[in-house]
């Protein structure tokens, strides 16, 4: 079960807590961010071009935007930036002590974002849906971190982790609301904790293992077919990117480690790992 893959090391970096990659297939680039560092980070690999940007707040995820720019998950609600890098608030919400963490693009267009307390407080966060004009429908409450979000191929049911849970679960929609929600996929005490996660062309569902220093990749049963040993404590999510969709980038993190590996808080590579799905951009 456990193969030998080959990981490289695509950006040298010492993000605190990297997350979210997301490739954006029109400017050929993937995007990321250091949560507690407070920068978006992009890399273009057929270039080796990439940029840091400094943001005002903690972020937890910036996706791309139809018509360029990106849709963040910030402290304190959804920001948009320009294709010029001007922002401006689609959903201004601040909570006191509680900050965006994971987001992702549904197949409809909208965003998909979630929430969680600093102290990670059990049910300090939620899951909520953002339309283009900023409509907010409430998915989920009660919510501890509130993490790993992707959909199947056929964009039927989307997968779902609440860190604490050890569980990926599934997610079924009706008329907008969550009908459904199912255990898919539990990680065993011991083995780390699932963060970010991202759906392959096969419908197999890669998980990133936080304390696990592991990528795990689970069939559409929700069986265990593949595990990726790491050389970092903490990967935290993973995403398909380049041309042809087929190179896996893993985000890393450095805070909490009194003694972190190398690689920790670089974006890592598994060069042709298997096939990605085109994502969706944010339709704002």
């Amino acid at each position: 079960m456990s193969r030998p893959a080959r990981i490289e090391v695509a950006v040298r970096e010492y993000a605190l807590l990297g997350e979210g990659p997301t490739w954006d297939p029109a400017l050929s680039r993937l995007v990321w961010v250091d949560i507690l560092g407070r920068r978006i980070h992009t890399y273009e690999p057929g270039s080796g071009r990439r940029s840091v940007t400094a943001v005002a707040q903690h972020i937890g995820a910036a996706k791309p935007r139809a018509g360029g720019g990106l849709v963040a998950n910030l402290r304190d609600g959804i920001g948009l930036y320009d294709a010029g890098g001007a922002f401006s608030w689609l959903r201004h919400d601040p909570v006191p002590g509680r900050r965006g963490n994971d987001a992702a693009v549904a197949p409809d267009g909208s965003l998909w974002a979630g929430t969680m307390r600093y102290d990670e407080g059990p049910g300090g966060g939620d899951l909520v849906r953002f339309a283009a004009d900023g409509t907010a429908t409430a998915l989920l409450d009660e919510v501890t971190i509130s993490n790993g979000i992707g959909w199947s191929p056929d964009a039927s049911l989307a997968y779902y982790v609440d860190t604490p849970t050890r569980r990926v679960d599934t997610l079924r929609l009706r008329e907008g609301r969550i009908a459904e929600r199912t255990p898919f996929a539990r990680v065993e005490p011991g083995a780390g904790y699932p963060d970010g996660l991202t759906v392959d062309a096969d419908g197999c569902v890669w998980v990133a293992l936080w304390d696990g220093g592991q990528l795990r990749r689970y069939t559409p049963r929700g069986s265990l077919d593949r595990i990726v040993d790491l050389p970092v404590a903490r990967p935290t999510a993973c995403a398909f990117g380049g041309a042809a969709l087929r190179d896996l980038y893993v985000t890393t993190a450095r805070t909490g480690l009194n003694d972190p590996s190398a690689p920790a808080g670089s974006l890592l590579v598994l060069p042709d790992a298997g096939q990605g799905v085109p994502g969706t951009p944010f339709a704002g």
